[in-house]
């Protein structure tokens, strides 16, 4: 009675697990939540009363000329005709899946890459190939061997402060990328939703922009920037490839929220915007060393990782050639969640890596929960 795509339906354990660990008592490290004290305060006092009406597929023209703007200072010289306003930044990854995919059509992602992505991408079939990643970016001769013998339709790549990973490609990486989709006539589908939450220096120009033949989806999001809860995202893209994605978005929602588009052009051109991103990367900034200095303590004989130069979560590898995924009932029995490795991958695999989230939890959470998930590896070992 269903239809055939069913089959390949997965559930989220990012939401499974935040089912648990939004309970007062739990110390998360599990999602990629924004801390509810770094949002900006909203006042619909003076929303528009025809707002309350129908809108626009494409989203609020003031809206979309303001999103184009700001695109336009990062690199990306596009126009308001250029932007589709999303219901969430997950939203545009679903356009992007209904557009290309097919049962069976070659996709390409990093490995680790990010969860919701498979998620989608599996649901209409795709079939992976994947690119490992090094601390500057994807494997550059597995990329271009991988490129040439499978020939996928599209890349979904995360370049800035990779989720799950934390890596920000560098300069000669995000060019040698573009360079190499341009031989190849692959699209790019490019998510940014951690750009602004930069904290060390980095190369954070977007690689569409580097792109000559190449055509190309760019998805970014206010959620991580403001308020998650009014889904207001949005995507820029080659301009052949806006029709498609126009009646998409209309075949799905008609359009996003009119007072959540609103509220958020409110915010991106309010004078006090730059101070509010700044605000926000020193309060992540801050959060981000406690968690560094946690792990440092408590982890040294554990793990490897990296510091993130930005975004809001750490990569740990477990020296223990241990499936974390065996970790997260005890942690979650002793109050503290997280997100372990295994989801992150597009073909299965046991892995023996954790995502934390640094964001979220209070900053004197920070150090008791990463002891007490110290104590349930060590337990376990």
């Amino acid at each position: 009675m269903f239809s055939e795509r069913i089959d390949r339906l997965q559930g989220s354990l990012v939401r499974e697990i935040l089912a648990v660990a939004n309970q007062p008592d739990v110390i998360s490290f599990a999602g990629g939540l924004p801390a509810a004290e770094a949002m900006p305060k909203l006042d619909f006092s003076d929303l528009p009363a025809g707002l309350s009406q129908y809108g626009p597929s494409e989203g609020e023209k003031w809206l979309r000329e303001a999103v184009a703007a700001e695109m336009s200072k990062n690199g990306v010289p596009v126009g308001s005709d250029d932007i589709l306003i999303l219901t969430g930044s997950q939203q545009g990854l679903d356009l992007a899946a209904k557009l290309f995919v097919d049962k069976g059509t070659p996709v390409l992602v990093e490995a680790p890459t990010f969860l919701a992505a498979v998620q989608c991408f599996s649901l209409f079939g795709a079939r992976y190939v994947e690119v490992g990643l090094t601390p500057n970016g994807p494997d550059l001769v597995e990329l271009e061997r991988k490129l040439i013998a499978e020939k996928p339709r599209f890349a979904y790549l995360i370049p800035t402060f990779q989720n799950p990973s934390g890596v920000c490609y560098d300069e000669a990486t995000r060019q040698r990328v573009a360079d190499l989709f341009d031989e190849h006539n692959v699209v790019l589908l490019e998510d940014e939703p951690y750009r602004e939450l930069v904290y060390d220096e980095c190369d954070r120009a977007p690689i569409c922009a580097r792109l000559k033949k190449a055509q190309w989806i760019h998805f970014g999001t206010f959620s991580k920037t403001a308020i998650p809860g009014l889904r207001v995202a949005y995507l820029a893209c080659s301009p052949g490839l806006m029709p498609h994605l126009y009646k998409l978005k209309q075949a799905a929602d008609l359009h996003t929220n009119r007072q959540g588009q609103w509220a958020m052009h409110k915010l991106l051109t309010s004078p006090d915007y730059p101070a509010h991103i700044a605000r926000l990367r020193g309060f992540y900034h801050q959060k981000r060393d406690m968690m560094s200095a946690a792990l440092d303590k408590h982890f040294h004989d554990l793990a490897d990782w990296t510091i993130p130069p930005g975004g809001l979560f750490f990569w740990l590898k477990l020296k223990a050639n241990i499936d974390s995924y065996a970790l997260l009932q005890p942690a979650l029995e002793r109050k503290v969640a997280f997100m372990p490795g295994k989801p992150f991958y597009a073909t299965e695999r046991v892995s023996n890596e954790l995502r934390l989230n640094f964001s979220h939890a209070a900053p004197e959470k920070i150090e008791e929960g990463v002891k007490v998930l110290s104590e349930v590896i060590r337990a376990h070992l």
